[in-house]
């Protein structure tokens, strides 16, 4: 072989090596945003479709209940992907969440609620009537501020929350709140929690919702309930409010805003991110230690909640949070990771995952934030 003849062959095999190392190197990298959109999509998507069919979600007339901690979080972050994904209409199991919530909004005055009283005790129809008509009301506000002109169904679904929205009691101004011995949703302290996504539905209803004249008692006794419950609630409950905080003017002091921030930076750790069981008192009813390292869902949240409330993502301590949540996508599922309050669960089983759903659907929020 001609010397000639020899170099152009080895450099046509360096150049070949080196196209397929560079194949290799893009299908193990993260894309440019440090996260892989594409992987968060197909879990959530996935976990949508699965709620959509379990036997224990099914509900009347077809239906299946909007739970807190998978298809709710879903429905709010799953339309944060499209633009990273370069996805024209919602997906599927996006379609399928949404059109379920509506065929229950629309036939409200019918359907059986979640949890009937007849079948599982006083006052669990009361409480599964607000919890759905909360989470109606965010659902179809925050649709509706991306289409940029509040629906019909929208604005019905704000009334009916209204219209529950508690006058006396400890709720006063709040609402009262489903109610199994869970934390963080669905426990004696999660009213705080209902009551911010209320706000956060309110807050987000396009075309001035939140100044209608006819809604401003209805805010009053909101504003109240905030003032007089922030300090007494859990840190991770506080996160809550502050993200609501930026969309109702008024809805808490500066003083009881600057607390909360500086109670949550305390608390971060040293590898940027935040544990759910150091942001409260949790207690698991088995009796076993709650997991205090970093997990996916406080620091989702906490992110999320610092950026709404002003503090910036070039902020060394966002930035440091955002950057664990960059690291520690669980690339194989694209889920994040976060970890029962209640008890030590098996990680692969359905209710095991209930926490990844949720921290999941906060990371794509965090990390797609855009004021």
């Amino acid at each position: 072989m001609k010397t000639t003849t020899r170099v152009i062959v080895l450099a046509g095999l360096v150049l070949a090596g080196a196209v397929a190392i560079g194949a290799n190197a893009a299908a193990v990298e993260p894309d440019a945003a440090g996260w892989d959109a594409k992987a968060a999509a197909k879990y959530l998507d996935a976990r949508a479709e699965f709620w959509s069919t379990w036997p224990n979600a099914s509900r009347d007339r077809g239906t299946f209940c909007i739970s807190c901690h998978t298809t709710l979080p879903f429905a709010l972050a799953r339309p944060a992907l499209r633009a990273p994904l370069g996805e024209r209409e919602p997906s599927p199991a996006e379609s399928k969440i949404l059109n379920n919530l509506l065929t229950r909004a629309r036939n409200w005055r019918d359907i059986e609620p979640f949890y009937p009283d007849q079948t599982r005790g006083i006052p669990k129809t009361s409480e599964s009537r607000a919890i759905e008509a909360v989470m109606n009301a965010l659902v179809l506000s925050r649709r509706d501020a991306r289409d940029g002109h509040l629906s019909d169904d929208a604005r019905t679904q704000l009334g009916v929350m209204w219209g529950l929205q508690m006058k006396t009691g400890p709720n006063n101004g709040g609402w009262t709140w489903l109610n199994f011995n869970y934390e963080p949703w669905e426990s004696p302290n999660s009213p705080y929690f209902g009551a911010s996504l209320a706000a956060l539905a309110v807050g987000s209803a396009p075309d001035g919702y939140a100044a209608a004249p006819e809604i401003q008692d209805n805010l009053k006794a909101l504003r109240g309930y905030f003032n007089r419950e922030h300090g007494k609630v859990s840190l991770l409950n506080q996160l809550m409010g502050l993200w609501a905080s930026r969309r109702i003017p008024g809805l808490l002091t500066p003083e009881q805003r600057q607390s909360t921030i500086d109670a949550v930076f305390a608390l971060q750790q040293p590898d940027g991110g935040w544990s759910t069981a150091a942001l409260g008192t949790f207690k698991r009813v088995d009796g076993t230690a709650n997991d205090t390292k970093t997990d996916g869902y406080a620091t989702a949240l906490a992110a999320l909640a610092l950026q709404e409330a002003g503090v910036t993502r070039t902020d060394p301590r966002v930035a440091k949070g955002l950057e664990w949540l960059r690291r520690n996508q669980d690339r194989a599922t694209g889920r994040w990771i976060a970890t029962s309050l209640n008890k030590n669960r098996d990680p692969e089983s359905e209710p095991g995952k209930f926490m990844n759903d949720a921290a999941t659907a906060y990371a794509v929020l965090a990390l797609t934030y855009e004021k």
